[in-house]
């Protein structure tokens, strides 16, 4: 009886991991499920099976990761118990007087925090902008859509970023650094995408164009405790990779850890919120279901590597000549229009590239197809009909996914072709 390919076996895994999610079945029971059949279609027995599941879950950059991103959603919910979200975007009210920069200022300061649908934030806003400059619904959606999102290629507040570099094992901070061109280039594709009136219209001698300027000081004491993990999480993650031994491989992401914990402590002693409140926001569901999501992740990643199917599928690709570049772009874009959530195409697909790039030879670049694949993805998410920011935008401004998507195409090919280009210079200079 002929052997089934092991690309075949593999891609059976992950069209059943795409059908569960469609069919609202949970991430984490997803990828978990999906990790045994795997690990059954390759002949693993059941206690190496179980080994293997052990052995992931007892990894220390499983354990930091899942952390990280239950404290990520932990500030999140505080920020937003406490009102503290809507009182950074009312004090940056009047600091710009340029309508065309206020336009998208709003979404994409909520977007320096991953929220679901956070999209529905800076929503009203926005209309109150827009429509003094006349502009229609399809264009506001789109606005509030686009730059809510400009960040999720880098921001390491982000899930599928941190999933990215633990995967990879790449550094944070250096992939953060390489990626920040990709948010400028989305800057510029959204507004080459749209024609946003260069006048102000409140012209000189209307009461709001001889109002004052409202202090800064305000806005930046909102902003502070995103800014306070930032750079708070950077230095003690520096200083404690040069203070612990080499053997500690979760240095930097203790140091993310400890910073994410003391600015919840401060959000919740600056806000009052009560011990009760505090209780109810680490007894969230969505906690729980995040770090066995992340958990799942791992677990799918360990039994891909411990069952020989990386090994099995490079040699057949290899044996097939199918180039490695365009597997980087079709793959993740794919997972990302029809799962619609980044970290899913994080981790679906990554860990089968990271080892088709091994197995090619071309781990010294890995830090580039990362990227190239990231972005692609993410382009998909962007596109996907169900991407709850997507929806929820449209929905409160009273528009269609057709009529947005007019303004959505062009720059999502700009940045897969931007990708490519800064794929391409990264292999030269790396």
């Amino acid at each position: 009886m002929p052997t089934i390919p092991a690309i075949l076996r593999v891609l059976l895994v992950f069209v059943l991991i795409l059908a569960a999610i469609r069919k609202k079945v949970s991430l984490g029971n997803a990828f978990f499920f999906g990790a045994l059949i795997l690990g059954l279609l390759f002949s693993m027995p059941p206690d190496q099976i179980a080994l293997s599941v052990l052995g992931s879950l007892t990894e220390a950059k499983t354990v930091s990761l899942a952390v990280i991103v239950s404290l990520i959603l932990v500030l999140s919910h505080s920020l937003e118990e406490a009102g503290q979200m809507e009182r950074l975007l009312t004090n940056f009210q009047g600091l710009v007087r340029t309508p065309r920069i206020n336009l998208v200022v709003f979404p994409a300061l909520i977007g320096l925090l991953p929220m679901p649908g956070g999209a529905i934030f800076s929503a009203p806003m926005v209309k109150t902008l827009g429509e003094k400059l006349r502009l229609s619904a399809d264009q506001l959606s789109y606005i509030n859509y686009w730059f809510r999102h400009i960040w999720e290629y880098w921001w390491p507040l982000y899930p599928g970023v941190l999933l990215t570099t633990t995967l990879a094992d790449l550094d944070l901070w250096v992939f953060v650094l390489c990626l920040f061109p990709m948010t400028l280039v989305a800057v510029a594709g959204g507004y080459w995408s749209l024609k946003i009136p260069s006048q102000n219209p409140n012209p000189a001698g209307t009461p709001e164009a001889r109002a004052p300027r409202p202090p800064i000081r305000p806005f930046l004491k909102e902003l502070a405790p995103i800014a306070g993990v930032i750079f708070g999480g950077l230095g003690l993650g520096s200083i404690l990779s040069l203070v612990l031994p080499d053997s500690v491989t979760v240095s930097k992401e203790m140091g993310l850890i400890a910073a994410l914990a003391a600015v919840i402590l401060w959000v919740w002693h600056r806000n009052g919120i009560p011990w009760e409140r505090r209780a109810a926001i680490l007894r969230r569901r969505q906690l729980l279901q995040m770090f066995y999501m992340v958990a799942s992740i791992l677990i799918f990643k360990g039994i891909l590597e411990d069952s020989d199917a990386v090994r099995a599928m490079s040699q057949e690709l290899l044996a097939w000549r199918i180039p490695l570049i365009p597997i980087t772009v079709i793959l993740p874009f794919l997972v990302g229009t029809v799962v619609g959530i980044t970290i899913a195409f994080v981790g679906s697909t990554f860990p089968i590239l990271i080892s088709l790039v091994q197995g090619f030879g071309e781990a010294h670049w890995m830090l580039g197809y990362m990227m190239l694949a990231l972005a692609a993805g993410f382009v998909g998410v962007l596109l996907s009909p169900l991407h709850l920011c997507l929806l929820l935008s449209n929905e409160y401004f009273g528009t269609s996914l057709g009529r947005v998507f007019r303004y959505l195409l062009r720059p999502c090919a700009l940045l897969l072709l931007c990708s490519l280009a800064y794929f391409w210079m990264l292999h030269r200079m790396l």
